[in-house]
């Protein structure tokens, strides 16, 4: 029905999206999936939501990630902006808590939240690697049971990377007023994320400069995290709608169907650029920046197979 808004042939585009869809060809994210033709409507898997150094912005976010989250979507933040523990905040004279204590109120409220949703909700929590507090959350998931509904990962960056060839000291810098916290030797904060990683699996790593060297909307704004699985880099409030191509369906005598696999990816581009159009969105800043970047994110399945049946 999208197509009738841009005049396309409706019929057409029908028959194409239910070619690849019945035959397998083509699945949209699980999203699309449930909700398309229900009350609901909202059809996209995974979010950016911005997360401010002020308790309103941090609580605000929070109840519109567990709205998407009720509805089968999944949010990535980033922790970045939020101030060092043991900072000065002014309005109450007291200390702040730090980041890690807001990343564990959102780890939780997903826990509740999956109790009535249509599936578990999935995070990312992205802190830089110049963070104050960059230690702490290096190791958190070394502690069992922390933040289990949280897939996290460290923004790293060119300078870092330098230091850690060079073996030079790296300077942590609190966000609240750019000034230097302390210098630590980079090789060290390296081999402790080395270590994590090998541990539990955490944190990951981004390319953070080599995101937004390649991204195609720099003139938006800066993208400083990506979806709960990371294979979308999304500026705040961005969504996307995700497809996989299955790859085990493009092979016709022992050969990949160069034809087939043409044509899947174009219905299938289609296809992903509807759902923009057709869903119902959690929020009018979502809505907004969907319909002004159109971003979409089309992936494979099945290459294993793929080999396989290609011998």
């Amino acid at each position: 029905q999208a197509d009738a808004k841009y005049k396309g042939n409706v019929k057409k585009a029908d028959e194409e999206f239910y070619e690849i869809l019945s035959t397998l060809a083509f699945l949209p994210n699980t999203p699309t999936l449930m909700n398309a033709g229900t009350p609901l409507g909202q059809l996209s898997a995974c979010f950016v939501l911005p997360v401010e150094d002020d308790l309103r912005s941090i609580f605000h976010t929070l109840e519109n990630a567990m709205l998407i989250h009720q509805s089968g979507g999944g949010t990535g933040f980033f922790f970045g902006k939020l101030r060092p523990k043991g900072d000065h905040v002014k309005s109450t004279q007291g200390a702040a808590s730090g980041p890690l204590s807001f990343l564990t109120i959102y780890d939780k409220a997903t826990e509740v939240i999956k109790q009535g949703g249509k599936r578990r909700g999935a995070n990312m929590g992205i802190m830089p690697i110049d963070h104050p507090d960059i230690e702490e959350f290096i190791n958190a998931k070394r502690k069992p049971g922390m933040l289990e509904n949280f897939n996290v990962s460290v923004a790293v960056t060119d300078q870092f990377m330098n230091a850690v060839a060079k073996d030079q000291e790296f300077e942590l810098v609190s966000p609240r007023n750019k000034k230097p916290a302390k210098k630590i030797k980079a090789k060290e904060l390296w081999n402790q994320l080395i270590q994590a990683a090998w541990e539990c699996g955490d944190p990951g790593i981004v390319f953070i400069d080599e995101i937004n060297r390649k991204q195609p909307t720099p003139q938006v704004g800066i993208i400083e995290s990506t979806n709960p699985c990371g294979e979308v880099p999304l500026l705040a409030y961005e969504p996307c709608n995700l497809g996989s191509i299955n790859l085990a369906k493009m092979v016709k005598n022992g050969k990949i169907h160069w034809e087939k696999l043409k044509n899947t990816v174009r219905a299938a581009t289609h296809f992903l650029d509807n759902v923009i159009d057709a869903n119902k969105w959690p929020m009018p800043e979502i809505e907004a920046i969907a319909k002004a970047n159109r971003k979409i994110g089309l992936g494979v399945m099945g290459w294993a197979e793929c080999l396989a049946r290609c011998g």
